[in-house]
């Protein structure tokens, strides 16, 4: 377990290497992971590990209040997610080094936020079931005020510690402060949608992944129509969490786009979030 300070803030970082010495000047992947119960765990052994074997260098980490990073009131905008992420890459002392991000949920669209701000840092995104409409706003906002609501002053993590379920108990904690006593359900709420001019500025390559029954698959199809690099893949039979794959379709998806991309070079210029 390793932590880093990046700003205000101690971030839990995991980074992986690959077995032979990684080309210094291909991308570093870094792995942005989902809301509230997700964790950088969720990405190592389906993705992370076979990347760093496959001679990625990896870095994981727990975004701002989740997992085992500080747990500030506020910041949960994507602003301040893309901040904290260039503030943990230069703290890191990768230099002018280009990334590769892989977002899973609510991390594709920080992924994408990040994309649009630093064209000149990032040189390929795969989006794991992004959320990139209104509608998923709504929704996910709804979702998340009921969650609240039932976590407020609830025996739950107490009976869970008594059954000695430390991780569920560890898990709906922090569900509940994130929830009850931070600002991210108001900072969801004012998040900005995305729209075609902002697919058409991206012009690293993007793999999108969803699942035949996800209702992201629309917004992923926009996507894919406005971006000249974009591809969507879609697999079958599954829903929103594409991670619990286990055949084997998404690591190779996700590896051979790693692979593809890992010679692609920045655009010049930068645009500062």
């Amino acid at each position: 377990m390793s932590f880093v300070r990046a700003g205000s803030l101690r971030f839990h970082v995991q980074r992986l290497q690959a077995p032979a010495p990684a080309d210094p000047d291909a991308p570093l992947v870094v792995f942005l992971h989902g809301l509230v119960v997700d964790n950088l765990s969720s990405f190592y052994c389906p993705l992370a590990l076979p990347a760093a074997r496959a001679g990625h260098e990896v870095l994981l980490y727990d975004l701002r209040g989740h997992g085992r990073t500080e747990r500030p009131a506020s910041g949960y905008d994507s602003r301040t997610a893309v901040r904290d992420l260039l503030g943990l890459l230069e703290a890191l002392g990768p230099g002018r080094r280009p990334v590769h991000l892989v977002g899973n949920s609510y991390g594709g669209t920080l992924a994408l936020h990040a994309a649009l701000a630093r064209p000149d840092l990032v040189t390929g995104l795969t989006l794991l079931e992004p959320p990139l409409s209104g509608a998923w706003v709504e929704n996910m906002l709804d979702t998340l005020s009921a969650a609240a609501l039932s976590l407020e002053d609830s025996p739950v993590p107490a009976e869970l510690l008594g059954l000695r379920l430390r991780k569920a108990a560890r898990l709906t904690a922090i569900a509940d402060e994130l929830l009850n006593r931070t600002t991210l359900i108001d900072d969801i709420a004012g998040s900005r949608t995305f729209t075609p001019a902002d697919y058409a500025r991206l012009h690293c390559p993007v793999l999108v992944v969803c699942g035949e029954y996800s209702e992201l698959v629309a917004g992923a199809r926009e996507l894919v129509r406005h971006a000249a690099r974009a591809r969507l893949r879609v697999l079958p039979g599954l829903g929103h969490d594409v991670l619990k794959e286990t055949s084997g379709a998404l690591r190779g998806s996700v590896l051979a786009h790693l692979g593809a991309t890992a010679a692609v070079r920045p655009r010049a210029g930068a645009l500062v979030p």
